[in-house]
């Protein structure tokens, strides 16, 4: 006989939670569409204004004294998230305000930093306070922090499925209950969705040719993949190189990106606009024409500076930078359409350094096409085995043992 009171009772469970994961996609979607549009906006500003690069190391001293004065566990990041993740720690909600109005002083004043690293931090700052707020079980907390990284990824890129894998791949599908993976999906969907309907547009790249699948193809593509895979490593070391060296050097913290920022404005005054700030316009001419040769290396060199020494951003769009021009240069020595090389290193750099191959070869596919999708899990996948131990993230569980496979 059907129990209708169960029945009755399991609706009730089901829309609660429908609408509680329904508020915190939109909630999220809402974040990044504010984030998005200032961003933008603060980044024209900045263009049209060069003479604010000269505060560059007062932006950082304001930076630094922000972090200062709040919980400095926050200063982590998405390290911060990660170890809440294996350890089912509150996340503190001033991490969202804080990081939004940090992120945008950085670009305000001209640092070299992403955007992907702010989205995900304000995301589940979001979602575990709305989980606090609803009074969410804490058999949740994993739930509530995958909803929260998929939501912030996916309304900030327009690409919801990366969003979706990257979430579980970020946490090496640790202790992924079956249970979280539909409020993970449906949340990084509403917030994707949240974004677009607010009319915000997301990057388009152009991609023309494909070659054929051929040895001839599938050769030179291991072998760029294994350069992008290094460069991905060397990402990743300059980046954690900083951080400690001014870490060693600076016992004040807010006095770190102060002289960060000294050193950074020696540095822009002689060197190109185009390292400062996401630098979108010079990944999309990767894409048609060839990027000079050093500009892969001063990118990284620079967003390693900025970030290490205490500015605030993302990394993913300075190594979506990185890798794109790094393909875009290979154009010369290999004999694989310029755009299909910038479009493989702009997803294999990335995959390298966060240790996120499966999400970086579907955003390959959501951003390029079907297409793109053997070669893109082909290299992705080998530029993850060269890219060592350790990704940007340090709290990142390792997943397996890919860096023996090199010692071997």
């Amino acid at each position: 006989m059907l129990n209708l009171k169960s029945v009755y009772a399991t609706s009730v469970n089901f829309v609660r939670y429908l609408l509680f994961y329904s508020v915190i996609g939109i909630a999220i979607g809402l974040a990044s569409g504010l984030f998005l549009v200032s961003l933008k906006n603060i980044s024209e500003f900045h263009l049209t204004h060069a003479w604010l690069i000269y505060f560059l190391p007062f932006g950082g001293l304001l930076i630094g004294f922000i972090y200062e004065k709040s919980n400095s566990e926050v200063a982590k990041g998405n390290n911060l998230i990660l170890e809440s993740y294996q350890k089912y720690q509150h996340i503190p909600i001033l991490m969202a305000p804080i990081v939004l109005i940090t992120t945008l002083l950085t670009h305000f004043f001209g640092g070299s930093a992403g955007r992907e690293g702010t989205a995900v931090q304000m995301g589940v700052s979001l979602a575990d306070f709305l989980s606090s707020t609803f009074k969410i079980f804490k058999t949740n907390k994993k739930t509530i922090i995958l909803t929260g990284i998929a939501s912030g990824f996916a309304s900030v890129f327009g690409t919801p499925i990366t969003g979706i894998f990257f979430a579980f791949e970020l946490v090496c599908f640790s202790n992924v209950a079956l249970l979280a993976v539909l409020p993970t999906i449906y949340t990084a969907y509403i917030a994707y969705f949240t974004v677009e309907i607010l009319g915000i547009h997301h990057t388009n790249y152009t991609l023309i040719n494909f070659p054929n699948i051929d040895f001839y193809s599938i050769f030179w593509t291991v072998i760029v993949s294994v350069v992008f895979g290094i460069t991905a490593l060397l990402f990743s070391n300059n980046l954690h190189f900083w951080n400690h060296f001014f870490k060693k050097i600076i016992a004040f913290a807010p006095f770190r990106p102060f002289v960060g920022g000294l050193v950074l404005l020696g540095l822009f005054l002689i060197l190109d606009v185009k390292f400062q700030g996401l630098g979108i316009e010079y990944i999309q001419k990767a894409f048609v024409q060839k990027a000079n040769n050093q500009d892969f290396i001063l990118k990284l060199l620079l967003t390693g500076l900025t970030l290490g020494s205490g500015f605030k951003g993302g990394e993913v769009t300075p190594l979506f930078f990185v890798g794109a021009t790094l393909g875009s240069c290979l154009s010369v020595f290999v004999p694989l359409p310029l755009s299909f090389l910038a479009a493989l290193g702009f997803v294999s750099v990335f995959a390298g350094a966060t240790h996120t191959p499966i999400a970086c070869s579907i955003m390959a596919i959501e951003m390029f096409g079907f297409p793109i999708a053997f070669f893109a899990l082909l290299s992705c996948y080998i530029a993850y085995l060269f890219s060592g131990k350790t990704g940007i993230y340090t709290s990142q569980l390792i997943c397996n043992q890919h860096y023996k496979i090199i010692k071997k």
